[in-house]
């Protein structure tokens, strides 16, 4: 397709999109109220219009609306091309996702039938009661979780990624032997040092950043307190556009909140809150098998953190509210995944009878929780905590627990780290791997909770903002490879996979910026 073309499809598409969203019934409602002003003349009324749109900000928020979509859509392709091929260019990844859709659900239906547990049930009007009497402090409540467990954990689908091979590709023809030292065996194309030099060019040495403390060429608190200025600037303008370019230099605490919402064209209207409410009486009433698996993996995970475990009762409140939101399900028009299905009891089988399920259509699965965790820290309200976490999964968290080819998703995550850390300290990578210690085995489970968990709070915020500056998770394994580049020194000296895990076991006190810095910039190639 020429570029015309591909431009006009994409114009046509949002135009479509926008078309049935609340937004554009705001600004139609808008433009006829301004008909009866006196400032607008039937000789140039659409220039006055279009000026009244401006001055209200109206036009700011549709450009908005227009950039998330921007973010959001499928990339332009063939007319004719088959829908799956939109989801996934690569039939082998479609098949080894729809694969692994299979096992889950399967592993998630025996849970039902073992512990004699439904999918889903109307709740009793006591039940409800409670609940809705306890809705705050859910934290409080003990229920009996022991025989529920989870559905699956980073590391089993780890085993998945490691057996992905292309049927079509002969693996003799890679140039180097060094391919083959890694877990991950497929070709994708991911970034060098340099090509994610010139991506990354904000974070430069001589760039300042928020997140570190010593600038070579300007006081920190100076190049602070000027950069918060123009961080007020960009809230004030309320540009998505402008609030993304900012974050790549880091956002200061106190405008993160709204830097992130506007960026992620979050808003907290009162739509927003309605439909919030509207999730939480749908959990009061119905009773889900997934509840039980919110429930415990809060339990396992955010309760046992020193720096979350406060927020428990926001925990289950997001999550319940998020695994019955049937607007979720519309990310699955450009995610690999399909959601998955259940049948309506005694009718396995016939189509007409299946419904997905969760309704959102994802499966929580061990340290999924940890997605929403850090975002506490920043909203307090349940609704507004609640539209941004759902913006950050269907943007981004999706692509950490599929199978794709995407350069966001985790195979090419994984595939980067490796490829990095062969690069750029064979000796390290090499050792590792003769005495069992594959760095991959190590660096997966803080790559697929995008380090929440990890780091400390304040850090784990500074590399979010960059993977919202820049929009790609890449980033993540740019991080998980310079600390193995940090602590090289001590896994050199390490003989077993759990003295290499000791070394990395504590990540806590890094600091996020310096390393990925140093990494890219102050690396010889």
């Amino acid at each position: 397709m020429d570029e015309g073309t591909e431009l006009s499809l994409t114009i046509a598409h949002i135009v479509q999109r926008l078309k049935g969203s609340h937004l554009h019934s705001q600004i139609e409602r808008q433009a006829k109220e301004c008909l009866h002003q006196p400032e607008i003349k039937l000789e140039s009324l659409r220039e006055d219009v279009r000026s009244f749109l401006k001055t209200s900000g109206w036009e700011r928020k549709l450009q908005n609306a227009v950039y998330r979509e921007l973010h959001i859509q499928l990339p332009p392709s063939h007319p004719t091309a088959p829908p799956e091929h939109l989801k996934e260019p690569l039939a082998y990844m479609r098949k080894a996702q729809a694969s692994w859709e299979k096992r889950v659900l399967k592993s998630l239906n025996s849970m039902s039938t073992e512990l004699g547990v439904p999918l889903a049930r109307m709740r009793p009007a006591v039940e409800q009661k409670e609940l809705t009497n306890k809705w705050n402090e859910m934290g409080t409540d003990e229920p009996d979780l022991s025989r529920f467990r989870p559905v699956y954990a980073p590391k089993d689908f780890l085993e998945v990624l490691i057996s992905l091979r292309n049927p079509n590709h002969d693996s003799s023809e890679d140039v180097s032997t060094r391919s083959h030292w890694g877990l991950i065996q497929v070709p994708l194309n991911v970034r060098d040092i340099p090509q994610l030099r010139r991506a990354y060019s904000e974070l430069n040495l001589t760039t300042g950043q928020l997140g570190i403390d010593d600038h070579a060429h300007i006081h920190p608190d100076l190049f602070e307190s000027e950069y918060v200025q123009i961080g007020k600037k960009v809230v004030a303008e309320q540009d998505s556009a402008a609030a993304q370019q900012y974050s790549r230099q880091g956002c200061s605490t106190g405008l993160r909140a709204d830097l992130w919402a506007l960026i992620l064209n979050s808003t907290n209207q009162p739509q927003d809150v309605m439909h919030y409410e509207q999730l939480k009486a749908g959990v009061i009433q119905h009773d889900l098998l997934v509840d039980n698996l919110i429930y415990k993996d809060v339990k396992l995970t955010a309760s046992n953190d020193d720096y979350y475990f406060v927020f428990e009762d926001f925990l289950y409140q997001v999550l319940l509210c998020f695994s019955r939101d049937t607007a979720v399900l519309e990310h699955f028009k450009y995610n690999s995944a399909t959601p998955p299905k259940s049948y309506i009891q005694g009718k396995v089988g016939d189509e007409e009878s299946a419904v997905v399920y969760p309704p959102n259509g994802v499966i929580p699965f061990h340290g999924f929780s940890m997605y929403v965790a850090p975002l506490c820290f920043l909203y307090n309200e349940p609704s507004k905590l609640y539209s941004v976490f759902r913006e950050m999964y269907i943007r981004y968290f999706f692509r950490l627990h599929s199978i794709s080819s995407s350069p966001s998703g985790i195979v090419a995550l994984c595939l980067q780290f490796e490829r990095l850390l062969q690069t750029h300290l064979p000796q390290l990578f090499y050792h590792l791997r003769q005495i069992g210690a594959q760095p991959l085995r190590i660096a997966f489970k803080w790559m697929v909770r995008a380090f929440s968990g990890y780091l400390s709070t304040d850090q784990l915020l500074l590399l979010w903002d960059r993977i919202l500056g820049y929009d790609s998770l890449e980033v993540v394994a740019v991080l998980a490879a310079a600390v193995f580049a940090f602590r090289a020194e001590n896994l050199m000296e390490v003989t077993s996979l759990a003295s290499a895990e000791a070394v990395l076991a504590d990540l806590s006190t890094l600091k996020v910026m310096p390393l990925i810095q140093i990494f890219l910039f102050a690396t010889a190639i």
